[in-house]
């Protein structure tokens, strides 16, 4: 019976978001409020105050008092004007939202928004919000822009789509609470959650004879990190992977010929491919941290040999959207 009702809530909440206007970027990519697309209730303030209003208006006919009339209606129109200049707030805003930097899945996704103010007027108690996420409210001068940050939790890679975001204001006397939805189509690219060691990577490139490699303890060039075995010298344990419960791992160090290794897909037996992938993703991590070149093999995808931080983003690119579509 609670399958039931929370389909039918489901159902019933898409139905009532596809009636939301919402305000549409233009070509430019900038979402510019207009008045059919804001909407307006009372706040919990605003009720009071109405009823307030409603207890002066029929004491006052009942007494027929001329003043209790005078001073209702005064308070009725101050009440009025409030409501026009929180729904005028959000008139005309200028919004802006774009991506943020890549991030691992489990981390926060960040969005930034750019808010300006045009018309010539200032808007003050700007809020956005997106789920749980409740930036602190802010003020935008006249003509003037201001950059939010918008954090939005990840659980899969991937692409992490931000599709509106909601703009809401209650200036300037907190009786009326105006607020839109703005559409967006900016996206940030979620990497794959990596796991807290994997076993070191293969020194093959395939059919091709790999170049001569030497590997020695002590040498000066770091090849990347694999995990502790009896026997290796405690000189070499990352303690800082250690104290982010990556378990014991030994940095290895080599000489400068042939320091290449291949991050194959082929190389593990884990039916699971996402805890595959957390597995690439470590090692990725792992040798891009040292001077080595190294390539990634996936099915249906190579990318060959190289080093830097451009390559490390080629690699951690491509298990993110290993299986997706890459738009």
């Amino acid at each position: 019976m609670s399958q039931v009702s929370d389909r039918l809530r489901e159902r019933a909440h898409r139905y009532f978001d596809g009636l939301l206007r919402r305000v549409l970027p233009g070509p430019d990519g900038v979402a510019r409020v207009g008045g059919r697309q804001i909407y307006i209730v009372p706040t919990r303030a605003g009720f009071m105050y109405g009823a307030v209003l409603l207890v002066m208006l029929l004491g006052s006919l009942n007494y027929q008092n001329n003043l209790g009339l005078l001073l209702t209606f005064f308070l009725a129109s101050v009440g009025l004007v409030a409501m026009h200049h929180t729904w005028l707030n959000l008139l005309g805003l200028a919004v802006q939202v774009r991506g943020g930097t890549p991030v691992f899945a489990g981390e926060q996704a960040r969005f930034e928004v750019m808010v300006r103010a045009e018309g010539g007027r200032p808007r003050h108690d700007i809020r956005l919000r997106k789920n749980e996420e409740r930036p602190p409210p802010v003020h935008v001068g006249a003509g003037d822009q201001l950059l939010v940050v918008l954090a939005v939790p990840t659980e899969k890679r991937g692409w992490q789509r931000l599709s509106d975001v909601m703009i809401e204001t209650r200036y300037p006397m907190g009786l009326f609470r105006a607020w839109t939805h703005v559409a967006t189509e900016a996206k940030t690219l979620v990497f794959p959650k990596p796991a807290p060691q994997a076993p070191e990577p293969g020194h093959d490139a395939g059919d091709s004879p790999r170049p001569h490699r030497t590997r020695h303890e002590g040498a000066e060039d770091y090849l990347g990190a694999r995990g502790y075995r009896p026997g290796d010298s405690i000189r070499h344990i990352d303690w800082k992977a250690y104290a982010r419960e990556r378990g014991l791992v030994v940095k290895q160090y080599g000489g400068e010929q042939g320091q290449e290794v291949w991050i194959d897909w082929a190389r593990f037996n884990t039916p699971d491919p996402e805890i595959r992938l957390g597995l690439l993703t470590r090692q990725v991590l792992d040798v891009s941290a040292g001077s080595t070149r190294f390539g990634l093999r996936l099915p249906g995808a190579v990318e060959g040999l190289s080093q830097g931080a451009v390559h490390t983003e080629r690699c951690l690119t491509r298990l993110a959207l290993f299986g997706h579509a890459q738009d």
